[in-house]
């Protein structure tokens, strides 16, 4: 009798040329990381084999020729490279569903620590959320931050639970360099009271924000403009 073949779930990050496949097996938050800063990590910790597959789950490799006809080179770590920066980042299903969970328990907290019902001002229990979870029908998305998502999963719970979040109103002041690229993540945690763009190109901006979000806003913040902000916390 003959035995059934195993199906390997692999984390791969792919590329087609021409109709034709490369792809190399990663860890997929390394992965991750890399495309978004190539200069913060090195290739080889990102792959978990250094091998160009033309069908990883059958452990083809790539033919070096047509690797040095499509890439201009048959060296493994420039192909793995310009794949993971240019390609597509597959992940398993067993990977999505591990980092949906983890960033539910992280939201679950978040409200938890930051919500109250507003008829007792009490907080609500970690359980009773979760329950109104499942009541509500919430998907997280494994694709956006924990954060990112609060606000709108709270909106949805609120149909089952009432919730009332703790408010932070915050005043900033962005340079002209890293106005542009800040406003993403201040719209999506936040909402704008107020606003204005001076002469020189520098944000002017005051925004609400959930209570418990402040320390994931201001690292957020902080490392984007590399600690060039200003901020005034003006109601709690």
């Amino acid at each position: 009798m003959m035995q059934e073949k195993k199906h390997v779930h692999l984390n791969l990050a792919r590329i087609k040329k021409d109709g034709e496949m490369f792809e190399v097996d990663v860890d997929p938050d390394l992965a991750i990381k890399y495309k978004k800063n190539p200069a913060s990590i090195d290739i080889r910790e990102v792959l978990r084999v250094e091998n160009i597959f033309k069908d990883a789950q059958k452990g083809l490799v790539a033919s070096g020729k047509r690797m040095e006809e499509f890439f201009g080179t048959d060296e493994t770590l420039e192909v793995a490279a310009y794949i993971i920066k240019n390609g597509e980042i597959q992940v398993s299903a067993d990977y999505r569903n591990q980092l949906r969970e983890m960033k539910r328990k992280r939201i679950i907290s978040i409200i938890h620590q930051n919500g109250i019902d507003p008829r007792t001002k009490a907080p609500h229990p970690a359980q009773r959320i979760e329950a109104a979870f499942e009541e509500a029908k919430v998907r997280v998305d494994e694709n956006r931050s924990a954060e990112d998502q609060v606000q709108h999963i709270v909106d949805q719970l609120r149909k089952v639970l009432p919730i009332s979040f703790s408010k932070k109103q915050i005043w900033m002041h962005i340079p002209a360099q890293f106005a542009t690229k800040s406003q993403g993540i201040v719209r999506s945690m936040g909402s704008i009271v107020k606003e204005s763009r001076n002469i020189d190109g520098s944000w002017e901006v005051t925004v609400e924000i959930p209570g418990g979000l402040q320390e994931e806003f201001f690292d957020k913040l902080n490392n984007l403009t590399k600690g060039m902000i200003e901020t005034r916390i003006l109601k709690e």
